[in-house]
């Protein structure tokens, strides 16, 4: 055999190799560094933030009672599975542009309403193309640039409301994303902290009941389902 025909063979052999090797090893990499960078589930922690006593006046039903104002530290977004030549990836996108108001009762155990309203377009994971491709193809921002919830029957917290304790409360109401409306249900954990209340929960949803369509792009693909995600803070 001659050299020139032994040195080709043995480059796209290399080539090959190196090939045979990016596939089995760049997933595996690709998905440690993303998950790396996916966000931390929605969460609140508990703190009366003040030096007053339990039970004293400044942790009374009357600090609650009245309408909150979702305010500056809120955040809200999406969780969702992509396969990336079958190794799962964690992706989270995440935007603070969240607005809306919060009305607890006078009887400091009563949630009686919420509105939530989410620029869309404001959402961004780790990746840029990825964020362009979801304000494009998956998702009409352009006609739909806000995701809403909003509140349809009042809630009764299991525990009163007093800085000292996390309350979980399931909640009921629309949930609008991509123009359309559908009736969701979920648990919501609710706490104080300082002059502050905290809300976070988690919504999962199918794509295909808002009219998403999960991106399929050959070696990439996204799970049928996700998770709508939020974390608010409000004041009065």
């Amino acid at each position: 055999m001659q050299k020139k025909t032994k040195v080709a063979l043995i480059t796209i052999g290399s080539i090959i190799a190196l090939g045979v090797i990016a596939a089995i090893a760049v997933p595996p990499i690709y998905s440690n560094f993303v998950s790396r960078n996916a966000a931390d589930r929605p969460s609140v922690t508990a703190s009366s933030g003040d030096s007053s006593s339990e039970g004293s006046s400044s942790d009374s039903g009357s600090d609650y009672a009245g309408t909150w104002n979702i305010k500056t530290g809120s955040e809200a977004g999406y969780r969702l599975n992509e396969v990336l030549n079958g190794t799962d990836v964690v992706v989270t996108g995440r935007t603070s542009d969240v607005t809306g108001t919060l009305t607890i009762d006078d009887d400091n155990k009563t949630l009686s309403a919420a509105e939530i309203e989410v620029d869309v377009t404001t959402i961004k994971t780790d990746n840029d193309r990825r964020d362009n491709y979801f304000r494009t193809n998956t998702v009409n921002t352009a006609e739909n640039p806000k995701g809403t919830f909003k509140l349809t029957k009042p809630v009764t917290l299991k525990e009163e409301l007093t800085g000292s304790a996390v309350v979980t409360a399931e909640v009921t109401g629309d949930l609008t994303l991509n123009g359309v409306t559908k009736e969701v249900t979920l648990n919501v954990d609710v706490a104080k902290k300082g002059s502050n209340i905290q809300v976070a929960g988690v919504i999962p949803i199918t794509f295909a009941d808002y009219n998403i369509e999960a991106p399929s792009l050959g070696f990439v693909s996204v799970e049928p389902t996700g998770d709508v995600e939020f974390q608010l803070l409000a004041n009065k």
